[in-house]
């Protein structure tokens, strides 16, 4: 099965960003995927991480999500959603969600991301502060997988992947393909972005697909781009690096049965 990883650079236009979203996933679908993931923060990249209370959407009012079920019927694939803003319980934050939407446009599952990038990094002698938890609340602290074509997908987003526990739980649960919908930031993709990705193949002998970011964004962040997609081996089977595009590659059964048949860590663990 194909599967696509979307790259592009996004700002504070929700048109725009949804009109270059679109065009990248019908170039995917053209290119044969049966899976396009799509990065963190798909609707709005803003300089005020609390302009998504604005765009956030509730049961009477679901642009965005209609718009992703549109896509996916009009191409007939599956769509995994990046990050979409939905209310939550607290008034004045949103949840992260990551959604699933197959090609009959319903909606097979929601990840509400967990881990909230609340840290600080230095950029040019300069640093920079992050606070997510401002505006964004987590979500529930359960593994959430998901079944397409035969294949157990396990669902997180971006900060999420330096926490090895919820891979390992995803994995227990079942997964396969771990995707990682993320906006990683230049800092930290240089310097940990690659080495995490392989670390959370490698460990769980899962695929790992993560469309990242890429670019500068308003307010001055930069993220780190370099989408890939890695086998259950840690080898990379496409990459981009700091352009906008689509990693495409072939998730092959047979060879993640004879790698965990080979190499059964799964089943080795004591803890």
């Amino acid at each position: 099965m194909k599967i696509a990883a979307v790259q592009f650079t996004s700002g504070d236009e929700v048109a725009d960003n949804l009109r270059t979203a679109q065009r990248m996933i019908a170039a995917a679908a053209d290119d044969g995927a049966r899976v396009i993931v799509l990065p963190e923060n798909l609707a709005l990249m803003s300089a005020h991480e609390r302009d998504k209370l604005a765009i956030a959407e509730t049961k009477d009012r679901e642009p965005l999500q209609s718009w992703l079920k549109h896509l996916a019927v009009k191409h007939g694939v599956y769509l995994i959603g990046g990050t979409l803003p939905l209310a939550g319980d607290d008034p004045d934050r949103i949840r992260a969600a990551c959604l699933v939407v197959g090609p009959d446009g319903e909606l097979l599952a929601r990840y509400d991301k967990i881990h909230l990038f609340d840290v600080e990094t230095t950029r040019g002698g300069r640093k920079e502060s992050y606070r997510e938890s401002r505006s964004i609340e987590p979500g529930p602290p359960a593994p959430v997988i998901v079944d397409i074509d035969g294949w157990r997908f396990g669902l997180s987003v971006c900060y999420d992947l330096r926490f090895p526990e919820l891979y390992r739980a995803l994995a227990t649960a079942g997964a396969e393909v771990l995707c990682v919908p993320s906006a990683f930031t230049a800092q930290t993709g240089a310097a940990h972005w690659s080495t995490l990705l392989r670390a959370r193949a490698i460990e769980n002998t899962c695929y790992v697909v993560p469309p990242n970011r890429f670019g500068t964004h308003p307010g001055g962040r930069q993220t780190w781009g370099h989408s890939c997609i890695l086998s259950p081996w840690g080898d990379t089977l496409a990459e981009l690096g700091g352009e906008p595009g689509n990693a495409v590659a072939t998730l092959e059964r047979d060879k993640l049965e004879q790698l965990r048949g080979a190499f059964p860590c799964l089943q080795h663990r004591r803890l």
